[in-house]
């Protein structure tokens, strides 16, 4: 069974920076067949993809809302994914998701997201006090 389990939430103020860590464990070492990403969501509203990555091909995708202020990246071995947030704004104060694809990536949805997330992390809380 893979596992996500995320670090590096907390709170800042706008205008600050934060940087998320995901670490992936998967008993085949399949990282580099995933599409994987960051999910974000606040009590009463729907999830909203945030960044993701297809290991398969290198390729991002990045929500409107966050472009030129976050980036996703993944370390050498495809089992840590990083979310680097900067220039935060209160709005972007949510839990957010570590999520995967597996055991294929099938590519991009919408703008951050990967098709078919079916596996998740447990959440982090970014906090932005204007």
């Amino acid at each position: 069974e893979i596992q996500l389990v995320e670090s590096g939430g907390g709170s800042v103020q706008a205008g600050g920076s934060l940087k998320l860590s995901c670490t992936a464990s998967d008993p085949r070492g399949a990282y580099s067949r995933y599409c994987m990403g960051w999910v974000r969501q606040v009590p009463g509203k729907e999830r909203e993809g945030v960044a993701a990555i297809d290991h398969t091909t290198g390729r991002t995708s990045y929500a409107d809302s966050v472009k030129g202020r976050f980036t996703i990246s993944t370390d050498n071995a495809k089992t840590i994914l990083y979310l680097q947030m900067d220039s935060l704004k209160p709005e972007d104060s949510a839990m957010y998701y570590c999520a995967a694809a597996v055991p294929y990536s099938y590519g991009f949805g919408t703008a951050g997201n990967c098709n078919a997330f079916n596996t998740w992390g447990q959440g982090t809380q970014v906090t932005v006090s204007s």
